[in-house]
């Protein structure tokens, strides 16, 4: 079915929309100050969600270090979840050679970019963080504020950067042609549970000021993403870990179910990022690492 759709208004919500930031929270100074790498393992509380024990920093390290492919799920607006990231790149590496890493915040047009930039940047020259940006054609809508740090970490190491988002003109022809994607888990299990609960996450984020025809568009391009993520994670060198936002990497909605599918094997190992006061739970995610609740602050809008 085709249908008239505002492309220019509704894309970056869609891009965005699912990305467990379902509006642009402000950023504490004062939290963000103090998730720096070398004091993150202090920051906020970590549960082990298959054993409700909670865990030091080092202890899920050892457990992340063990698996050939980890889902980090942020909350896009949060810092200190860039910070947590950084420092858990940063250790692993340390305990055992890091196979690649991907990011939701790469489209494929900017790969040949990063495969360019990234020899580069590991001799270790002296240049700004905002001229990689440039050269990287960073999306403004990811706040180079936010995660200008953890870039240039994964950029400087000896690992590839690969990219696992959807290029802009392919969300665009999702949206006319609405393509579901197949799978036993993704698609068909569960009596369509998971296009439910899907639907359902689109409309809170939306108000509930969602039409039919939008809202349909936009549960492709969710799950087309979560696709394409799932493929590229299978693709890349393992160990692989996978930064993308939390709805992607929950277990029971995001890009493990579409790994079952492609593989018809176990899920990755998914850790989620979460404020203080928000509900994970075990069919969600292995490891939840609570942060402190951010402070008001001004808001932008992306």
């Amino acid at each position: 079915m085709k249908f008239p759709l505002s492309l220019a208004a509704i894309l970056p919500v869609c891009v965005l929309a699912l990305s467990a930031c379902s509006s642009v929270a402000p950023l504490s100074t004062t939290t963000a100050a103090s998730a720096t790498v070398q004091d993150v393992r202090q920051l906020g509380e970590i549960v082990d969600l298959r054993s409700g024990q909670r865990l030091t920093a080092e202890q899920l390290l050892a457990q992340l270090a063990a698996a050939p492919r980890v889902i980090v799920g942020e909350q896009h607006d949060q810092l200190s979840h860039h910070k947590i990231e950084q420092w858990l790149l940063q250790q692993l590496q340390g305990q055992r050679p890091q196979g690649s890493v991907l990011l939701e915040m790469l489209n494929p047009d900017q790969q040949a970019k990063v495969d360019k930039v990234k020899p580069w940047l590991q001799t270790d020259p002296v240049v700004r963080p905002e001229h990689v940006a440039e050269l990287l054609a960073w999306q403004p809508g990811w706040k180079w504020a936010q995660y200008g740090d953890l870039v240039m970490t994964v950029m400087r190491a000896p690992y590839p950067v690969w990219s696992a988002n959807l290029d802009r003109s392919e969300i665009k022809q999702l949206f006319v042609d609405q393509l579901a994607v197949q799978g036993k888990h993704s698609n068909l299990a569960n009596d369509g549970k998971v296009h439910d609960k899907l639907k359902d996450i689109i409309r809170v984020m939306h108000d509930n000021q969602i039409d039919a025809p939008r809202l349909a568009a936009m549960l492709s391009v969710q799950q087309q993403r979560d696709r394409r993520m799932a493929e590229r994670l299978l693709a890349a060198p393992a160990p692989a870990v996978l930064i993308a936002g939390a709805y992607h990497a929950h277990k029971d909605l995001g890009v493990p179910l579409h790994v079952q599918d492609l593989t018809g094997g176990p899920a990755p190992l998914v850790l989620v990022l979460a404020q203080q006061g928000a509900t994970v739970l075990a069919p969600q995610a292995d490891f939840v690492w609570y942060t402190p609740v951010a402070a008001p602050a001004v808001a932008s809008a992306k």
